[in-house]
């Protein structure tokens, strides 16, 4: 077998190293014709066109062909108001800056939210000003999705000198736009979409930290980080053993410097994380709403026990967090769905939980590359390339491993969206990672097997998650398998041959890329014809995704509990006379609907699930007497979905209020019970 080199598919002219400061021009640069070195706005539009001189002249128009198809993935043909929980909140928070502020879900603001309020300002504040809808409340979320797509691209394409970097960066960014979950999670009002893009951007400049070692850049990163923590709490804080560890070994400067830097960046990173909580908390409770899903009132429990070891190792709320259990009347298989069935709605916990039948569509597809092309890479790279690449390496192997690690074994309720945070990991490792195995598959005898292995590892599991659903285009599993030999095969065939070699290298490159993306993509283009759905969003068939795709049984728009008939919400508003509130009731899912259909607040008692203790009878007796709330809906006992918090309150309520019989607003019997209690 001869070693000579098949010809260049990524140009390999010599480049200086990306942390030296400069970058020689690469074959095909921006052309220097009329305007190219002179000022004004035709120069502006040309960089912006073509990238900067030195760019490849194809890097920047597939850039942004890749946003393009990201946009268009995100954000065709939106519809309703997606998980009813948020939107109530956020329609809430246009009508009373404290409810914006607290992240109440009524604009009387009673109770919050389960989580802190930062994704949910992102959105009020267009909603503030478009107004509230569909397209105002979304937007943000696209634009967040299209952004995170675009920082991942810069900040793989720095980590790669010269044109490979280019190439690195935008099969990054594709990755990134195809990942099913983040297609589905970026078309939803959940805060997971503004997570992400806080921490691709807090890698971005952590990397760059790690370049030049100044103390503001890192500082950035974690005020961006504390952002996260901001957004979804201790999700936030799976990076941060990765950023640390990269930091501490490979920046610039001693080690008790970089120790320093460190100690400045978690001041940092505690004053931006910890600023609302402590706000909140130090609030007097009788002037703020409850804290929604805490036990005692306060953000601190939130952070430790719902959205902190609560998630972790379960806990005592019942399945899915629900109290009691499951709620009845699930399809058959939807008990899978929640913790007490045998897993989160992902699934049961374990080292296969991100490959079993709900989550290996969503984001399993490149996870087997992706661990191969940060092996493979971090020997490549340890062969004279630069430590910006090692550095990357590492911080994205590290990412995706705590990830991973966290994910897998989680005992708590687990969304399979939640796994839209491991996609950035991904996309960068395989973008990365692949071009590091082209070129040691052109240049390296010895490493001429880890491409092709790569290409078949990744297209067999393709084939057998496509093959679990069938009937979802029952074509595309064997040409999948097809493009796979194609690929493997025209790889090894174009070591072997003398002749064709680059064009078969070049056929079976784009066999192999089509084997890696044909399944995701097809998983990725199925949330743009189907509602979305709020409370688990997922992409893919609906016999791939558990409990989020058989739709919403028992109503899981918002949260356990039951809803409001229509004719009673007008009888509540005929009859609400002054008073603060339209009706106290159950759980959120209840409220939220409420609040949407009439834009007024609405107590939910019990919280989202119903559990929350926020309601108590001499908390009832205040807001009666004052006559800020008139009529009261309660749920079951607690411990039932839609309890309403307390057996206690439902008591005084039947015991000193009125029974308003479903014959007084045109209802039928067996309608939710109605008390006047003013």
């Amino acid at each position: 077998m001869t070693s000579q080199n098949p010809g260049p598919l990524v140009s390999a002219e010599p480049v200086s190293a990306p942390w030296s400061g400069s970058v020689a021009a690469p074959r095909h640069a921006v052309p220097s014709g009329e305007g190219a070195g002179a000022p004004g706005p035709g120069r502006a539009v040309r960089r912006a066109v073509f990238g900067a001189p030195g760019d490849p002249r194809w890097a920047r128009p597939a850039l942004w062909g890749v946003l393009a198809l990201a946009a268009v993935l995100y954000g065709w043909a939106l519809s309703g108001l997606a998980n009813e929980y948020y939107a109530a909140a956020i329609l809430s928070g246009t009508r009373s800056w404290k409810a914006f502020f607290f992240g109440a879900l009524d604009a009387g603001s009673f109770i919050t939210v389960d989580k802190p309020p930062f994704a949910l300002w992102v959105m009020g504040l267009s909603a503030r000003i478009f107004g509230f809808g569909t397209w105002s409340m979304l937007l943000p979320q696209v634009l967040a999705g299209v952004a995170a797509v675009a920082v991942v691209h810069s900040a793989v394409r720095r980590a790669l000198p010269g044109t490979p970097g280019h190439a690195a960066g935008l099969l990054a960014a594709l990755v990134m736009t195809l990942t099913p979950i983040t297609v589905a999670i970026n078309r939803d009002n959940n805060p997971d979409t503004v997570l992400v893009l806080l921490l691709v951007l807090a890698a971005w400049f952590c990397l760059e930290a790690v370049r030049t070692g100044r103390t503001r850049t890192l500082v950035l990163s974690a005020v961006l980080v504390g952002l996260a923590f901001t957004t979804k709490m201790l999700q936030a804080y799976l990076v941060l053993p990765a950023f640390a560890s990269v930091y501490l070994a490979m920046a610039p400067g001693t080690v008790l410097r970089r120790l320093g830097r460190l100690l400045a960046a978690g001041a940092a990173l505690v004053v931006s994380s910890a600023w609302w909580m402590v706000v909140v908390d130090l609030w007097p409770a009788s002037s703020r709403p409850y804290i929604g899903g805490s036990t005692d009132n306060s953000v601190w429990d939130l952070v430790i026990g719902y959205n902190g070891l609560g998630r972790i190792f379960g806990g005592t709320r019942g399945a899915g967090g629900m109290p009691g259990g499951l709620p009845e009347g699930l399809p058959e298989g939807a008990q899978r769905g929640f913790p007490g069935g045998g897993g989160g709605f992902g699934g049961t916990s374990g080292a296969g939980r991100l490959f079993n039948d709900i989550l290996a569509g969503q984001i399993s597809w490149l996870l087997p590359f992706a661990v191969i092309a940060l092996v493979a890479g971090l020997v490549l790279s340890g062969r004279g390339s630069s430590r910006g690449t090692r550095a990357a390496l590492l911080l994205w192997g590290g990412w995706l491993a705590v990830h991973y690690v966290v994910f897998s074994f989680a005992g708590g309720t687990f969304h399979p969206y939640y796994t839209t945070a491991m996609a950035p990991a991904v996309a960068a490792l395989t973008g990365l990672g692949g071009v590091l195995m082209w070129q040691a598959y052109r240049e390296s005898h010895a490493w001429s097997w880890a491409l092709p292995a790569g290409i078949a590892i990744t297209g067999a599991w393709a084939f057998v998650v496509l093959r679990r659903t069938p009937d979802f285009v029952p074509w595309l599993a064997w040409a999948v398998a097809a493009a796979t030999v194609a690929g493997v095969a025209g790889l090894v065939l174009a070591r072997l041959g003398r002749r064709l070699r680059r064009r078969t290298a070049v056929v079976a490159l784009v066999a192999g890329l089509v084997a890696g993306l044909a399944g995701p993509a097809a998983y990725a283009l199925t949330p743009l014809g189907s509602p979305v759905n709020g409370t688990n969003p997922t992409a893919g068939p609906s016999g791939s995704r558990g409990f989020g795709g058989m739709g919403r049984p028992g109503g899981m728009r918002g949260g356990p509990g039951g809803a409001v008939d229509q004719k009673a919400i007008e009888y509540l508003r005929k009859n609400r006379g002054s008073a603060t509130w339209l009706v106290a009731v159950g759980s959120a899912q209840s409220a939220s609907s409420v609040i949407l259909s009439t834009g007024l607040p609405v107590i939910a008692m019990g919280g989202f699930t119903g559990s929350d203790p926020a309601m108590t009878v001499d908390r009832l007796k205040q807001l009666v007497s004052a006559g800020q709330l008139r009529y009261v809906m309660p749920g079951g006992e607690r411990g039932g979905p839609g309890g309403g918090g307390d057996s206690e309150v439902n008591a005084w309520v039947q015991a000193s209020c009125t029974a308003v019989t479903p014959a007084e607003y045109g209802g039928a019997e067996g309608d939710a019970s109605l008390y006047r209690c003013g």
